[in-house]
């Protein structure tokens, strides 16, 4: 790696004056898995690292007044995944975490390290995405909010400007009958990026008319995606093997999955029909 400057911080104040001073020269750092690899391999040369380690504003797991949750940027996805109150809040969420690579990585990766490196193959992005979640963007002015299906701009580029840090990602409360899950197609090891991953937040009566729907797609283009005429297909339909066959179809023209070691761009575009309609039947309840 090439020489640089090491500024530890303590408060957000410091970090973002030095993130301003410096410009594009700056890197911030929280556990520093993706840095650190990019640096080594020559990706990224910043002259100064803003170590954010020592902000206790970046941290916390709280409910707040409203009933939503705020997640720290800096809080690891053992953290999130280990978290009581993560879990009663939505089960789904702090499995979303436990899929994450090896316990080793989420002992030492961040939440705010993962959106902000914006790699449309992690896991987080598509449940947060489908709780409808939103990144509080700390700048030198104040704060900005950006819908988590709006922060990725494209591939390894978020809504994170230069001189700007991601402060906490914001979940709104769930309907109380609300479920969520994540569905992560493996083409091999557990701890492997997905070849489709699909996530799902669905509030349906009793009946399957469904109320509310929202989905988060991952693996399936240069960014993570929101799979919005799906969910316009079903929201205020009764449920059923057929409807939600038929609205999977609609996914087409949301993805634009390209090749790689997991797989083809034509068989991740059939998989991603295949496990939409999975997971959206598996939430709902649906019998073969």
């Amino acid at each position: 790696m090439r020489t640089f400057e090491y500024h530890p911080t303590t408060t957000l104040h410091e970090a973002l004056g030095l993130l301003h001073d410096h410009g594009a020269d700056a890197a911030a750092m929280a556990g520093g898995t993706s840095l650190v690899l990019m640096m080594r391999q020559g990706l990224m040369q910043p002259e100064v690292v803003v170590d954010l380690n020592g902000i206790a504003e970046l941290r916390g797991i709280r409910l707040t007044a409203d009933g939503s949750l705020e997640l720290g940027a800096l809080e690891t996805h053992r953290a999130i995944e280990t978290s009581p109150t993560v879990h009663a809040f939505c089960p789904a969420l702090a499995e979303t975490f436990g899929r994450i690579a090896t316990v080793r990585i989420r002992n030492q990766a961040t939440l705010g390290g993962n959106l902000v490196h914006a790699d449309p193959s992690q896991d987080p992005p598509p449940m947060l995405i489908a709780l409808d979640a939103s990144a509080v963007i700390a700048t030198m002015d104040g704060e900005r909010v950006v819908p988590l299906a709006e922060f990725f701009l494209d591939y390894f580029e978020s809504a994170v400007a230069e001189g700007e840090l991601l402060r906490c990602v914001r979940i709104p409360a769930l309907a109380p009958n609300a479920r969520a899950a994540y569905t992560k197609f493996l083409p091999g090891t557990e701890d492997d990026y997905a070849t489709v991953a699909v996530a799902a937040y669905l509030d349906c009566s009793a009946d399957k008319h469904c109320n509310e729907i929202r989905i988060g797609l991952g693996s399936l283009g240069v960014t993570p995606l929101r799979a919005r005429a799906v969910e316009d297909a079903l929201r205020g339909t009764v449920l059923t093997r057929g409807t939600i066959a038929h609205a999977a179809t609609l996914a087409d023209d949301i993805i634009d999955p390209f090749t790689d070691a997991r797989g083809s761009a034509a068989y991740k575009r059939a998989m991603a029909r295949v496990w939409i309609e999975r997971t959206i039947a598996d939430l709902a309840e649906i019998p073969e």
